[in-house]
């Protein structure tokens, strides 16, 4: 049988094939963005009591009220933003299905989908399966920062939404408050879905403020927002996520959720409610991702990479122009076979591949392990 493909150029993530180089080579992994550590023993201990305490059928498609509750009273807590527990939030199996599924909900064939790249590599396929068409944005290393006049001058008519992800993946800068308003602005008085990626909004450093969509009244009616409670309690494993979004634009999403995974793991939803009970179980997350970015800089800096300080998420971004000409995916294999660290090569989410000389590194790993590899970058 023959079949022509959907996704013809899709092929084996970047994630998968340095994942499974750093297997072959017995390398030190700070490719793939997952802690080496466990999750909290009191969350373990509370998924448990869900499964003793009765929850092990399905959960509501809206997912368990009493996260949903625990997800609304976050938002208020943090943003003073109102997100009725019953229609404006669904629980997700991770930030990725609520994602596609968004995507899926709206986007018919021909109509045009704003994102900035390098972006998450889960965007464009999404969009190209549901027949959309992608317009790029290239940033530009180091700063990564929006040229508002591009966007401006690549909106049209077509135009049906625009994915933002802040902090970003994979360059680990942030969105200023004004970049916010710019959106908002352009996007003012239109029919554009604002799909904002916001899975990382409890990891941010020196001092700044995550600007969610939701602090931003005419932005909060058009956008969904994406979360992952894997980034947030170091368990991506346990792809448990949500999204949240004004009720008109909720109510379309439910209609495809509720036939393509209608709804997700109940105990981990139980525990995962219970435990944010205490607030400190996200609201500490800062200090304790900056202690990891502090140590691995202060242990680089002798290198002969260079690098801007990360701004959010638990990615560093290395400048290695200083040490060879190497298109950066050949760096990061040889980085791997030879030299035993595993990182990610930037150029794969940028647009035709653009390559600027720089990898990214995850910190979200134990001291230890940040120490053994800093002692083999920095001589590199």
């Amino acid at each position: 049988m023959q079949h022509k493909s959907k996704l013809p150029n899709v092929g084996t993530t970047i994630f998968t094939v340095m994942s499974a180089l750093a297997n072959e080579h017995n390398a030190l992994n700070l490719s793939q963005g997952f802690p080496n550590y466990p999750s909290s023993q009191k969350l373990n201990d509370l998924v448990s009591d869900g499964m003793n305490n009765g929850y092990n059928q399905y959960a509501p498609m809206a997912g368990n009220l009493d996260l949903r509750l625990a997800i609304s009273n976050k938002y208020q807590l943090l943003y003073k933003a109102t997100y009725h527990p019953e229609n404006e939030i669904t629980v997700t199996a991770g930030a990725t299905q609520a994602i596609y599924t968004i995507i899926s909900a709206f986007i018919r064939p021909n109509d045009e989908i704003v994102i900035f790249k390098p972006a998450y590599d889960c965007y464009e396929p999404a969009v190209e399966v549901n027949g959309g068409k992608t317009i790029p944005i290239q940033l530009s290393a180091s700063d990564y920062k929006v040229n508002w006049n591009e966007v401006s001058s690549k909106i049209s008519s077509k135009t049906k939404m625009i994915i933002i992800n802040s902090p970003h993946n994979p360059s680990g800068t942030i969105w200023s408050k004004e970049d916010m308003l710019q959106l908002q602005k352009l996007t003012k008085d239109t029919n554009i879905i604002v799909l904002s990626d916001e899975v990382y909004e409890h990891i941010i450093f020196d001092g700044e403020q995550h600007q969610s969509v939701c602090l931003f009244e005419d932005l909060k009616q058009r956008s969904f927002i994406t979360a992952s409670f894997g980034k947030t309690f170091h368990n991506t494993g346990w792809k448990i996520g949500y999204c949240c979004a004004s009720d008109h634009l909720m109510s379309e999403f439910r209609k495809v959720h509720q036939f393509n995974v209608f709804s997700v793991n109940h105990p981990m939803q139980k525990g995962i409610a219970d435990y944010m009970q205490d607030a400190e179980t996200y609201l500490d997350l800062n200090s304790f991702f900056q202690h990891k970015r502090d140590l691995f800089l202060s242990l680089i800096s002798e290198s002969r990479f260079k690098f801007t300080p990360s701004k959010g998420t638990y990615f560093q971004v290395l400048d290695y122009s200083g040490i060879t000409d190497e298109y950066d995916v050949d760096f990061a294999k040889r980085l791997t076979k030879e030299f035993k660290i595993a990182s990610i090569p930037l150029s794969v989410f940028n647009e035709n591949n653009k390559d600027d000389k720089v990898l990214r590194f995850c910190f979200a790993k134990t001291d230890e392990t940040l120490k053994k590899a800093t002692d083999v970058l920095k001589h590199i």
